[in-house]
């Protein structure tokens, strides 16, 4: 179904379902309405986590992988845990792994407050301005940015009507999909996927791509910015591939969490039926595109993909009636609104740099703990937050911002570059002030300074992180 968007602008006025928002867990919901009841047993008996299984599907493997680890039992004694778990979710494996299994989560999503939802909708009114604080939106939304933002893109581009979406089969998704990222991710979690998302709307309104997308363009590509990190666990993919992870292993040491994200979601999509009114073909080629923006992110594989658009832009041959090259361009703007974040005003861009820069040294001290070679950049001792950022700003950022400048030569372009310099400038001058510090500091270092220093330098940074190392098939 190939529609160009001329669509008229449907407003969000349909309130989040209460027995929505009152999900516990992975298939629970309440039992008084019949739409969400306990599904058929038999279909439990085939389903083993966010993937379904089906004995000629290749997510199979995961179930078999995923058995011979132990991580739960299919008898009838474990529908408890089954209701509570998904067993292909880091976060619920790490906890069924530890003493925590069969308890479910104590974060139950509540209907917002008269007054939050309004200031939130007037938010929605502004949600292409590039300046838009996810941050407040997330408060406003009482921790339901990712769905609320989602659905009301989705509505304005009028794509729940032109392509038939179930309602109730919509929200059920949006909702396991905010489930799925990890809250105690300081970094990766469900707010980034809506900052994502909102980014992704701005780069599609580009008049380059908004003359040109399809309807289907824009529902994969909203899509996969709400999915592109599904289930991360919050550590990165050289981590997983030292630490022997089922994972790796599974995919073979190649863009590992990207695989992950698309299966994930591919397993929402089909447990949940969102799409199984269409043709089973239309329903498959959907997936693989949606695959195909997520595994797009893969940071490992960004020179691949900025030589590729930079060979475009200097051959000016990109053909935007050429359903490849438009899908190129929603890759190539997937990666911006993933590390759009140093493009951002300085009280968002900062606020973001602090959340990965976290991320990154708890990794670090998980690693330190189990005496495992320390990644890059997630040493707390030899980085800091400003040298960090201003390497990413030069070495990964600016290259890909300047090519899509060149492709989209705008007013928000130019916004994002100014800011990003302008970034990279106030982290370079906090980084001097902070050396100025240091230097006048050092000559009056105690004894007691000096073992704290060491102490910090050993790992023993004063404090835990609630993360455990994940377990793979090494026990450390």
């Amino acid at each position: 179904m190939e529609v160009c968007y001329q669509l008229p602008v449907l407003p969000l006025d349909r309130p989040v379902p209460k027995h929505v928002l009152s999900r516990r867990g992975a298939i629970s919901f309440s039992s008084s309405s019949s739409l969400f009841g306990a599904p058929d047993p038999r279909q439990l008996s085939q389903r083993r986590g966010a993937i379904s299984y089906d004995s000629s599907d290749q997510t199979a493997l995961y179930i078999r992988m995923l058995a011979r680890l132990g991580c739960g039992s299919t008898s009838a004694s474990s529908a408890p845990e089954r209701r509570v778990h998904r067993l292909l979710s880091f976060q619920r494996y790490l906890h069924s792994s530890r003493l925590l299994r069969g308890v479910p989560q104590q974060i139950p999503l509540h209907i917002l407050d008269e007054d939050y939802t309004g200031q939130a909708r007037c938010m929605l009114e502004k949600v292409g301005n590039w300046n838009f604080d996810i941050f407040l939106f997330d408060r406003l939304t009482n921790g339901n940015s990712l769905i609320t933002l989602t659905f009301h893109l989705l509505n304005q581009y009028g794509l729940v009507e032109l392509y038939q979406l179930d309602m109730v089969k919509l929200w059920r998704f949006l909702v396991m999909v905010q489930e799925d990222y990890h809250s105690d991710n300081p970094y990766h979690n469900a707010i980034h996927a809506a900052d994502v998302t909102q980014a992704m709307y701005c780069y599609m309104r580009e008049p380059m791509l908004a003359k040109s997308l399809t309807s289907r363009d824009i529902l994969l590509g909203l899509l996969a910015a709400a999915t592109h990190d599904l289930d991360h666990p919050g550590v990165n993919q050289p981590f997983l591939i030292k630490t022997d992870h089922y994972l790796a292993t599974l995919y073979r040491n190649t863009s590992v969490l990207e695989n992950h994200h698309w299966k994930s979601a591919v397993g929402l999509l089909r447990e949940t039926g969102l799409f199984s009114h269409l043709p089973a073909e239309d329903s498959l080629n959907m997936e693989r595109e949606l695959g195909s923006l997520i595994l797009a992110t893969d940071i490992s594989r960004q020179n691949d993909y900025l030589s590729k658009f930079r060979l475009h832009l200097d051959q000016e041959n990109l053909c935007l009636s050429n359903a490849s090259h438009r899908h190129f361009l929603l890759q190539m703007a997937l990666k911006c609104a993933d590390i759009c974040n140093p493009c951002r005003p300085w009280e968002l861009s900062k606020q973001w740099s602090e959340k990965v820069t976290k991320e990154f040294f708890q990794q670090g001290d998980i690693e330190k703990k189990h005496k495992l070679e320390v990644s890059p950049l997630c040493d707390r001792v030899a980085n800091t937050v400003g040298n960090i950022q201003m390497g990413f700003m030069t070495y990964v950022a600016e290259p890909l911002f300047a090519e899509w400048a060149r492709f989209s030569d705008t007013r928000l372009s130019q916004t994002m570059l100014g800011h990003m310099g302008l970034n990279k400038a106030s982290w370079s001058g906090l980084q001097q002030e902070q050396t100025s510090v240091t230097e006048e500091v050092e000559p009056s270092t105690t004894g007691t300074d000096v073992e704290d220093a060491a102490a910090r330098k050993d790992g023993n940074t004063g404090g835990t992180s609630s993360k455990e190392i994940p377990q793979g098939s090494r026990e450390s």
